[in-house]
């Protein structure tokens, strides 16, 4: 018994793996923060990934390079203030790589100076919203008309009861925010343009999930990341905040990489049109 055990221990259970192999993935906002582990983990999970930056060129040829080169790993400066910008992106990606089957929007801004709705200006507001809603609707506009151009391939002969599994067309990752659901005071054009973020997914995957296309949306709460840094890098600001938090923490950005990995897998597959919660439980606090 006790050779047993200890072949056991020596010779482990395979794991579940999250595979995406042979998949293409476009990730915006991707030389840093979430976008950046996301990066990682969809490499790790064999996908070829094209991810878009603004200013942070030495981050993104690092980044690149770390995961494999530009081959495999692409970065593209992309401004994203536009729908234009938006579809600019994906179509630089077709033309890189040939094909889509994955989009991650998880680019945006969050002023980080609070402002009242009657102290901020129309330019801030105006600004926030071009960047995380107009561009997230080119994007979205042109990896939709491509992936419904993309072949479905073959039920699987695998079934879940009698049901075949199909495979499927494409996956459709928006990140929001839980501001999008609660609101954020101070911080207005942030939360409402975050809860636009989850009306589009809910509204994509009304269309789309018949085609095979499944989209969904990623709300994380407080992550510590550059743009929160001016929060979490200050003792008497994250004293503060981590108390709101029900796990006492801000996330890592791994915990927040790895649901987005999940929902462009087949273990997603009878998943659409969700807002995964990814916020420590903060959500349900208020």
């Amino acid at each position: 018994m006790q050779n047993e055990a200890m072949s056991q221990e020596s010779h482990p259970a395979p794991g579940v793996t999250l595979s995406l192999a042979g998949r293409t993935a476009l990730i915006t906002g991707g030389s840093r923060g979430i976008g950046a582990a996301t990066v990682r983990l969809f490499r790790r999970a064999g996908a070829r990934v094209a991810f878009s930056y603004q200013s942070t060129a030495v981050q993104a040829h690092a980044l690149s390079a770390e995961c494999g080169g530009d081959s495999v790993c692409l970065p593209i400066q992309q401004s994203l203030a536009t729908p234009e910008d938006g579809e600019a992106l994906v179509a630089h990606t077709l033309e890189a790589f040939g094909d889509l089957d994955i989009l991650v929007a998880n680019h945006g801004i969050w002023p980080p100076v609070e402002a009242t709705v009657a102290a901020m200006s129309a330019a801030q507001w105006r600004r926030t919203q071009a960047t995380n809603v107009d561009s997230v609707f080119g994007l979205v506009h042109a990896a939709a008309a491509h992936m419904l151009t993309r072949p479905r391939g073959p039920a699987s002969t695998e079934t879940a009861g009698c049901v075949p599994l199909q495979p499927a067309r494409g996956h459709i990752v928006l990140i929001a925010s839980a501001a999008g659901q609660r609101g954020e005071g101070g911080h207005a054009d942030y939360a409402t343009s975050k809860g636009a973020i989850i009306a589009l997914t809910k509204s994509l995957s009304s269309e789309l999930a018949p085609h095979g296309i499944y989209a969904n949306c990623v709300a994380p709460g407080w992550t510590h990341t550059e743009m929160t840094g001016s929060v979490f890098d200050r003792p008497e600001d994250a004293a503060r905040t981590n108390p709101t938090i029900p796990v006492g923490r801000p996330g890592h950005v791994d915990e927040i990489a790895g649901p987005i990995l999940f929902l462009c897998t087949p273990f997603a597959g009878f998943i659409s049109g969700e807002i995964f919660n990814v916020n420590g439980g903060a959500v349900l606090t208020g």
